[in-house]
């Protein structure tokens, strides 16, 4: 104590301040304001209209996409592979995003080698079983809830991504992490009130199974994705994400084309445009619209990480979720619970932490 009191003697002598004079919150608001008009005039106004963009297709598209797989199934759709074939069938549309910018951005496309083929194939395979596995999430659970449930992806990224790449985690992920697993465990214990009357109680427990563990598998791929581009890749460039979505996406569409071959769904389409809810045209703008928005949210958010940060991704990736969530109450007439609700808050709590916790891990990372 004494010799604080001396310290502060000391200071008091030679004319320093004690203490950091208090910053009102006009201030701050004011601080914010400078920051984020200096980052505007540091990019070019098509950096900005570009980034908007991209930040619309994540926030619509992605949704978007959701709403009608389970739209698949609200009106007489049944096939599971339908909907994971769906889900890559439109993987020409970023091929032909990519093949521009060789040209623009006059760069060349990147040699294949044998381990980088093979890393492509692995991933192409899980991503067809991840997309298989929300398949049946979606058919037996509402999109509200299938898209709550799959907010445990983030989870299971910084995991996997903890344990795989070295990312790393502070207090304020862990407890993150914590939060959003705990919205998970409201959503398992209020199951009785969002179950649709023509899904039995194995129905539904199986769909809340194939969530967590299509979230759980996403979270692997996230990880493995992260790992090539660091082993094998060594950049990050706009163009070589691009090419890694593509080679992905298309292998993932053989091994999802092969599925539909072997259990002859693709036959199956027929009859089943046949017995729709809204005829065969309705059946197929489903198919289509579906292939075309989950293609337009993954442009949308390859380009967010590149023209902003992960941090960013992240933000939009907590938005879409009640985004999703809503919308499948208004358009759907999805059942929301009071503890589904909840679940809603925690869930977005729990991103704002994580986001929070990244973007501190960023900031004192050293360069």
């Amino acid at each position: 104590m004494r010799q604080t009191l001396l310290e502060a003697g000391d200071r008091m002598e030679e004319g320093l301040p004690e203490a950091e004079p208090s910053v009102s919150t006009w201030d701050r608001i004011s601080n914010l304001k400078t920051m984020a008009w200096e980052a505007y005039k540091r990019k070019p106004i098509s950096h900005w209209i570009l980034l908007a963009l991209s930040s619309a297709a994540m926030l619509v598209a992605f949704p978007a996409s959701s709403l009608l797989s389970r739209v698949y199934y609200n009106n007489g759709g049944t096939s599971k592979w339908i909907i994971s074939w769906v889900a890559v069938a439109g993987w020409p549309l970023t091929a032909l995003i990519l093949l521009p910018t060789y040209f623009f951005l006059k760069t060349y496309p990147t040699p294949l080698d044998l381990k980088l083929t093979l890393s492509y194939i692995v991933l192409g395979f899980l991503s067809a079983a991840d997309n298989l596995m929300y398949a049946y999430a979606y058919a037996y659970l509402p999109a509200s809830t299938a898209a709550l449930i799959a907010s445990s992806s983030l989870v299971f990224s910084a995991l996997f991504g903890y344990a795989i790449v070295n990312n790393k985690l502070n207090a304020s992920m862990i407890n993150a992490l914590v939060i959003i697993t705990a919205a998970m465990t409201i959503i398992a214990l209020d199951s009785d009130s969002d179950r649709y009357s023509n899904v039995t109680d194995k129905q539904y427990i199986m769909g809340f199974v194939w969530d967590i563990l299509g979230s759980a598998l996403h979270g692997l791929i996230f990880a493995l994705s992260e790992l090539v581009f660091v082993r094998l890749l060594g950049r990050r460039s706009f163009h070589v994400v691009l090419e890694q979505q593509v080679m992905v996406s298309l292998f993932a569409f053989v091994f999802t084309t092969i599925g539909m071959v072997v259990s002859k769904d693709f036959q199956g389409m027929k009859s089943e445009a046949k017995t729709f809810e809204g005829g065969a045209s309705a059946y197929y703008q489903v198919l289509i619209w579906g292939a075309i928005t989950f293609q337009l949210g993954i442009l949308g958010s390859t380009a967010v990480l590149f023209l902003a940060s992960t941090v960013m991704a992240g933000v939009l990736n907590a938005v879409r979720v009640p985004i999703t969530s809503i919308a499948a109450v208004i358009l759907l007439h999805d059942p929301m619970s009071g503890f589904k609700i909840l679940s809603l808050i925690i869930t977005f709590w729990g991103f704002a932490s994580y986001i929070y916790g990244s973007s501190s891990a960023s900031k004192y990372s050293p360069s």
